[in-house]
């Protein structure tokens, strides 16, 4: 096993993914992982602080990218569409990688752990919504309100998104859960 072949954290990913797919989250070692990937344990704990977090890592970085998109939307835009406009951002990363999330979700739903860290991991997106409105100026309780719908219309689509054939895209899906959100506000 080479120390320095290039793309060690995809290579750990799909390996973990695989392994987990092939033989459950709780029977896959990071050992295994490891092996899969073509690397050693040492690598893989340099990368990822357990197994868990190999299907968690990116998280900040999607949180980042789509508060920067959301700083990019215009002010006048209302601040629950200025939200979905900026999850919509995330449609052709999530198309890019479509394969690679179903299968995380297919493994996060099969575990009650995993799937609260992943409420978690929403919760924490909306925050970082919500103090990004504040920060474009909109009050409170108006900027919790916009980030957690926000967030829950993201939630939905994706969900959607995984259980179809990929058609309609994620944005669509967003842009539709979002007017079925604000239907049911209206009370129609």
């Amino acid at each position: 096993m080479s120390r320095w072949e290039p793309n060690a954290r995809g290579r750990i990913e799909q390996a973990a993914l695989e392994l987990y797919g092939e033989r459950g989250f709780e029977q896959t070692t990071v050992a295994e992982i490891a092996q899969r990937a073509g690397l050693t344990e040492r690598t893989f704990f340099r990368h990822y602080a357990d197994k868990r977090e190999v299907l968690f890592a990116g998280a900040r970085a999607l949180e980042e990218f789509v508060v920067d998109a959301l700083t990019r939307v215009p002010g006048s835009v209302a601040p629950i569409d200025a939200v979905c406009a900026a999850l919509e951002a995330t449609g052709d990363l999530f198309e890019e990688r479509r394969a690679s999330a179903l299968r995380r979700h297919a493994v996060i739903t099969a575990h009650p752990e995993l799937r609260e860290r992943e409420l978690i991991k929403l919760a924490s997106l909306s925050a970082a919504l919500a103090g990004t409105l504040r920060g474009r100026g909109v009050g409170d309780p108006g900027a919790s309100l916009a980030a957690e719908a926000g967030t829950a219309v993201f939630k939905v689509a994706f969900e959607r998104w995984i259980e179809g054939s990929g058609r309609p895209d994620l944005r669509e899906l967003i842009r539709d859960s979002l007017a079925e959100l604000k239907a049911v506000a209206a009370g129609a």
